[in-house]
């Protein structure tokens, strides 16, 4: 028994308990050990004549017998002499893999398509198995041996028997214990799966014998109420794809083909709206392949949603979803990052340098940014379709950064027209806005729960008379997302409920003050009997039809506070409201006779119900609707 070349218990102990999170990856770094040992001896044959190997000759193999409890990975590799399995399995933390780069001169590229770094991964067989038996013959020897260790005291390497070269791997599994169940990996189903999910890509065959059915022969004597006969075969099959989508040209793949692999690999119905590929080489070399969905998932607005983009490396997956890849505005994103240069921790489950990561998050940002901005331009159903879906995203992406996004993703966003009555963009507004409106350097809002509701508002409709066009916001994230980025271009954002918008002509204001000034000793009683409902009572130069408006002064907003009200803060999130008055209408009246007659029972009646029934109009609950009630069939 040779002992390990380290510290061989604790560091061993080190290697199959801590390093490693995830069980199941065994087969990944079994596979990408060989899949290197393949990678090693073709790359020997483009510099050695003598070495003579066709293509049929490099593939990987998986099997497993139940009844043994065993699963073997081999390969047609370079294979490895006695002298190299003492250094590369006896010697912990030593990388094949990586010498062999340094030997010839493949530190900086991928030419041969290597994948090992630590020399560590061939020790998560331990983690699943209780004996490992390693039985290698080199490329070019007669003689082939077999290391064996049961992962705690050392190993044993001894002459052996292999007909052909490379290297077969052989996990002896542990008997189940009542927390994990070793026996869920000796069948068909499960390795197909893991070798489907982390080594699809492996750019060699990876064969294994599976099971299939097939119809037996109708026998001749059978009569016509036959009834059809199966029996099961076993058959030797490839099961990874090997060459990646997004390894490949984009005029060599169709847009059914991409589609396809976006509904296979994301389990989607619907083809997605767009498909982004992308190939970049420089300083850091990627390839990405990204897909906007037509839909946004049942739970993308839960807490349980991740994001992310699933991040291979050298073809082998290393996260399923890498949060880090995405911003939050654009979690909606589904696809794959793969690159060889990240600098992987030495599980090859996470990166050691995020700067690599963050210099490939912010080119995906900007490719996704830029694909956006042509469906917006120029296919306006479909980016309408998106922005459906997903426009809330974008506009939590401003809010959430407290407006610095707003230049990035404000463009993006569309709002409906109350005078056009279609969506548009900020840009196509301030397009068509009126010239008056463009002097004021203002862009317009309600925010309300539907857009019939807010074409009823009464600051609505006058904004509308004057020829100002509003954008209706109908999503609870609205109002903060236009509070958080205050102006856009140099245009500020005005809503029309607030109480210092200022539409009115010079004559109106002048109307508006001569009122005010009128009916001093009115106002006061008004305000006095409302208390603290209200910050103030003001004449509306504005007004209409309606007879009364509430408006919000402060950053507050009437929507915000209704936003709020179903929160755990609703007591605090209250807007300083404003009751403008018409005093135009029909109503001024009774109130200035009410005044006059110093009838405080029936200006009481007034003020309450003017009061309510402005809430009402603008969707907010009032105090006491029985009391409202009573009030207008004393007044009637």
């Amino acid at each position: 028994m040779r002992k390990f070349k380290t510290e061989s218990k604790k560091l061993l102990d080190l290697m199959i308990n801590s390093i490693y999170t995830n069980k199941e990856i065994f087969l990944r770094e079994l596979i990408s050990n060989a899949s290197d040992a393949v990678d090693k001896l073709y790359f020997k044959s483009l510099t050695d004549s003598s070495i003579q190997i066709g293509k049929d000759d490099l593939f990987i193999s998986v099997a497993f017998d139940p009844e043994a409890r065993t699963i073997t990975v081999s390969d047609t590799g370079i294979g490895m002499t006695a002298d190299e399995l003492e250094k590369n399995l006896g010697t912990i933390a030593h990388s094949g893999s990586q010498e062999f780069k340094a030997e010839n001169d493949l530190a900086e590229t991928d030419a041969a398509g290597v994948i090992g770094q630590f020399g560590v991964g061939f020790y998560s067989s331990f983690m699943v198995a209780k004996r490992v038996r390693v039985v290698s013959k080199a490329y070019g020897s007669d003689e082939a041996n077999a290391w064996e260790s049961n992962g705690i005291d050392g190993y044993t390497i001894e002459p052996a028997e292999k007909a052909e070269h490379g290297t077969e791997i052989t996990l002896f599994m542990k008997d189940d214990t009542d927390e994990d169940s070793y026996t869920a990996y000796l069948n068909e189903y499960e390795l197909r799966h893991l070798i489907q999910q982390y080594s699809n890509y492996v750019r060699y065959p990876i064969k294994m014998e599976v099971t299939k059915s097939r119809e037996k022969a109708k026998p001749e004597d059978a009569g016509d109420d036959y009834t059809p006969e199966y029996e099961d075969y076993t058959e030797v099959v490839t099961i990874n794809s090997m060459i990646p989508i997004w390894k490949r040209r984009k005029s060599e793949v169709s847009d059914e083909d991409y589609n396809e692999f976006y509904k296979s690999n994301f389990h989607d119905f619907e083809d997605p709206l767009r498909s982004i590929s992308v190939h970049a080489e420089g300083a850091l070399t990627y390839d990405a392949l990204l897909f906007i969905p037509g839909r946004a998932p049942f739970d993308m607005y839960s807490r349980d949603f991740e994001k992310g983009l699933a991040l291979y490396s050298s073809n082998v997956l290393i996260m399923d979803k890498c949060a880090d890849l995405l911003p939050d505005y654009y979690n909606f994103v589904r696809g794959i990052v793969d690159s060889a240069d990240l600098t992987l921790n030495i599980s090859r489950e996470t990166l050691q340098r995020n700067s690599q990561l963050h210099a490939i998050a912010n080119k995906v940002e900007k490719k996704i940014t830029s694909e956006l901005e042509k469906m917006r331009d120029n296919e306006r159903e479909d980016y309408e379709k998106f922005f459906q879906a997903f426009g809330r995203s974008l506009k939590f992406g401003v809010y959430q950064t407290y407006g610095s996004k707003t230049d990035e993703l404000a463009p993006l966003f569309l709002f409906w027209s109350a005078k056009d009555q279609k969506l548009v963009t900020l840009d196509e507004y301030i397009e068509v806005m009126d010239p008056e409106q463009k002097d004021k350097k203002e862009i317009y809002y309600a925010a309300g729960e539907s857009r019939d509701t807010l074409m009823t508002l009464p600051a609505v409709k006058s904004a509308l008379k004057k020829g100002y066009d509003v954008l209706l916001c109908t999503e609870d994230v609205d109002e903060f997302t236009i509070q958080s980025m205050r102006a856009y271009k140099e245009f500020n954002m005005k809503n029309v409920t607030s109480a210092d918008l200022d539409l009115a002509t010079e004559d109106e204001k002048k109307q508006a003050a001569d009122a005010t000034k009128e009916n001093e000793e009115l106002f006061a009683a008004i305000k006095k009997l409302l208390g603290d409902k209200v910050s103030d009572v003001v004449v509306s130069p504005t007004l209409e039809d309606a007879p009364s408006a509430i408006a919000a002064k402060g950053m507050l907003s009437l929507e915000m506070e209704r936003v709020l009200a179903q929160g755990p803060d609703a007591e605090r999130a209250k807007a300083q409201r404003v009751l403008q008055l018409n005093a135009k209408h029909p109503v001024f009246e009774k109130l200035k006779a009410a005044k006059a007659a110093d009838d405080s029972e029936k200006l009481g009646l007034y003020t309450e119900l003017l009061y309510d029934q402005a809430l009402l109009v603008e969707r907010m609950p009032i105090e006491d609707p029985v009391a409202f009630a009573e009030a207008i069939c004393k007044l009637m």
